[in-house]
């Protein structure tokens, strides 16, 4: 039965191949030790030697530094290099074997492998961010890190990694926390008047002071609310900053823009009108303006305007019933007092009983409220010289009125016929024959009313139901 032998040797890394019995077999063997590398050199192939069981060293005594061979020989336990001898090689622990992990003592006095141990270490661990570590050996197995953090940081994760024999830390890297939150102090709350003619108030103001506690560092900085320059509308605004570190910790701040605005009383319109303001229509620096319905003319201050003193200016007008003055010299006399004030709906009719005149003086009166609405005055022109008869609601016009009517809107005494103008003095449309109230006001509404008219309509749509 074979023997077994335990070997451990500190020559080198390598095994190496011995001759059998006497250094000289050095020349013969065809390889020798180097020691200053560890390593085998081949030479020339000598003849193959006369195979020799009985030999005690056939090859080269095993030598492993930092581990061992455990050998098994034919010719027993005190044969170890024997020729046919196989040998487990082991390193110790914190060493690793390269090589093969068995070898056997071939006839060619060599043995079949070589191998050697490599001391085991792991990989240099990285510093930490504001953090650093302190090993009981470096890098060798065994060896344990223990981790700590810079002042106001907190160390999250393993506080301590161990040098394991696969060659690996134990856990996982730890990071320092900064625990402190960014110091942040915001600018003071800060009150503005709105300007004239507006409902806003640019505010500015300086950024926000921010800083660190721990490594300086302000990632980012973020606003809730309109940025410095912006035009506020008039209440109160609570304006936010918020600071975030490297840490993702983050604090906050806040202050207040109020914007106020001067307001004047607000006015009422005038009976039998109404009023076109600029801005809100009461803040200081708007200006309203007095307008009167149709039949109507302004008596007094045309406009006012909102003082800083949140009065207002002047006093208000009236809306007085339009006189009209039908004892002037021409026709254009008569005309000027209605410019950009009415418009006019002059009929022209033979006579009295005129067919078309009657139904159509029937239709109109029976709807005044609307012609009164639309700003339309109706004038007649009735019959032929010397009998006609010319009049404005109840004011009778003269003979030279009517014809010089009648000539300068080119209307025929001698048949029915009637011009509608507007107030700017424009022939906008004729008729030769009776028109309902509803054609009048339909073609008026479309064509002839201005954008504030426009507005009054729909306030006032229901008024002659």
């Amino acid at each position: 039965m074979a023997g077994q032998l335990t070997q451990r040797g500190a020559l080198s890394l390598l095994l190496f191949l011995t001759p059998a019995v006497t250094p000289t077999w050095y020349a013969g063997s065809g390889y020798y030790p180097d020691e200053s590398y560890n390593e085998v050199y081949a030479e020339e192939v000598p003849r193959a030697p006369a195979l020799d069981y009985r030999v005690p060293r056939w090859c080269y005594t095993l030598n492993i530094q930092d581990g061992e061979a455990t050998c098994y020989s034919p010719r027993g336990g005190n044969y170890h290099s024997s020729l046919g001898t196989r040998c487990e090689l082991s390193c110790d622990r914190g060493f690793r074997l390269i090589g093969r992990r068995s070898v056997q003592c071939l006839p060619s006095r060599r043995w079949s492998g070589t191998a050697y141990c490599r001391q085991m270490r792991c990989h240099a661990l990285p510093f930490i961010t504001s953090g650093t570590y302190t090993c009981t050996n470096g890098v060798l197995l065994d060896s344990r890190c223990d981790y700590s953090c810079a002042s106001g940081y907190h160390l999250e994760g393993d506080r301590s990694r161990i040098c394991m024999e696969d060659g690996r830390w134990s856990g996982g890297e730890p990071v320092c926390v900064d625990i402190d939150p960014p110091k942040i102090r915001c600018p003071h709350s800060r009150e503005k008047m709105a300007e004239p003619e507006k409902l806003t108030a640019r505010v500015y103001w300086d950024p926000p002071l921010v800083k660190d506690s721990a490594d300086g560092t302000i990632t980012r900085v973020t606003l809730r609310g309109p940025e410095p320059g912006s035009h506020f509308p008039e209440g109160e605004h609570v304006i936010r900053y918020t600071a975030y570190d490297r840490a993702y910790n983050r604090a906050s701040c806040k202050f207040i823009v109020k914007v106020q605005v001067r307001r004047c009383p607000l006015l009422k319109p005038p009976q039998h009108g109404y009023l076109t303001c600029t801005s809100a229509g009461d803040n200081y620096g708007a200006t309203c303006e007095y307008h009167c319905d149709g039949g109507y003319e302004r008596q007094g201050t045309p406009s006012r305007v909102c003082q800083s003193s949140r009065q207002w200016s002047g006093s208000p007008p009236i809306c007085a019933p339009m006189k009209i003055n039908v004892n002037v010299n021409s026709a254009a006399g008569l005309l000027d007092q209605f410019y950009e004030k009415q418009r006019l709906l002059i009929i022209s009719a033979p006579d009295p009983s005129n067919r078309y005149y009657k139904m159509q003086i029937s239709m109109l009166q029976q709807c005044t409220c609307g012609l009164d609405l639309r700003h339309v005055t109706i004038i007649e022109l009735v019959g032929q010289p010397p009998q006609e008869v010319g009049r404005i609601r109840e004011q009778q016009l003269s003979a030279n009125i009517i014809e010089e009517l009648r000539q300068f809107q080119r209307l025929t005494p001698s048949y029915f016929n009637m011009v509608l103008i507007d107030k700017q003095g424009i022939d906008r449309e004729r008729y030769m024959e009776p028109v309902t109230p509803e054609e009048i006001f339909t073609f008026i509404d479309d064509y002839l009313l201005s954008n504030q008219e426009l507005i009054q309509r729909r306030e006032q749509r229901d008024m002659c139901e």
